[in-house]
């Protein structure tokens, strides 16, 4: 395989390009830009900063990859954009390194479709088969686990976790963190149960499904306090594996409150 790089783009010759890569036409490739095999930019991409993009990953016109973080923090420090393998990065996408102040790197996994518009700010570290819909937004130190899905014009708040397989419905200001398999949605995001449709399509069994749905009516009741809760589920679920991943993810709260149920629902 050899690369092909357009006669209009403007590749620095320090970047390194793997083989098989496509630089189209009008793109700007940085000096410290590393591609890897298979790379397509497909035309009127600019990628700058300390960034390294993996085999097979293809980006649309007009995505701005790799520029300073839109932090007043950022005193110029030497962090990173890594992307994973195979992901689709659709127009007008904005992805930005790390800074000092969050481990200095931005991690995207593999296998991601970030549609139109999206933005991945400084620090986040992104799960694998994660997909952000159009203009869905990620603040500063965002955590999305594999198979999330941030629905179109969805804001998410800096430092929020959002658990694996959970949906965020379109339009949604997330405050709080999201537990696993969990759907939120509103204005102001609250938890509207759990991701079953999504759940079904990844081919989770119908044991699996009735677990975390008896877990989530515990977890979520309105009876004693969310500690007690959490007790009586980890005692119950001591041995499955999906409501262990839902406990570890609440028992690992860092800052951020839970996104709950709304209180009339």
């Amino acid at each position: 395989m050899t690369t092909d790089i357009h006669s209009t783009a403007i590749v620095d010759k320090a970047a390194r390009v793997g083989e098989g890569a496509v630089v189209g036409p009008y793109c700007v490739v940085g000096p410290k830009v590393q591609l890897g095999e298979g790379v397509r930019l497909l035309s009127h991409v600019v990628i700058d900063g300390q960034t390294r993009i993996g085999n097979g990953t293809v980006v649309y016109p007009f995505a701005s990859i790799g520029h300073q973080p839109q932090d007043l923090k950022y005193k110029g420090e030497a962090s990173t954009l890594e992307i994973g393998q195979n992901n689709q990065i659709r127009e007008y996408v904005t992805m930005n390194p790390g800074t000092e102040g969050g481990g200095m790197v931005t991690r995207v996994g593999d296998n991601g479709l970030f549609m139109v518009g999206a933005h991945v700010a400084h620090d986040c570290q992104i799960g694998n088969n994660v997909i952000m819909a159009n203009n869905a937004t990620l603040g500063g130190h965002v955590i999305i686990g594999d198979y999330a899905i941030i629905g179109g014009l969805a804001a998410v708040h800096q430092f929020v976790r959002i658990g694996a397989h959970a949906m965020i419905g379109g339009m949604s200001g997330v405050e709080n963190d999201v537990i696993p398999y969990g759907m939120v949605k509103g204005e102001r995001a609250h938890l509207a149960g759990l991701n079953v449709v999504g759940l079904e399509r990844r081919g989770f069994g119908r044991d699996d499904i009735h677990a975390l749905r008896s877990a989530y009516r515990m977890l979520f009741s309105a009876e004693g306090t969310m500690a007690e809760r959490l007790e009586d589920v980890t005692n119950l679920y001591k041995d499955h594996a999906l409501v262990g991943s839902v406990i570890h993810f609440i028992r690992d709260r860092t800052g951020r409150a839970l996104c709950q149920p709304r209180g009339d629902a």
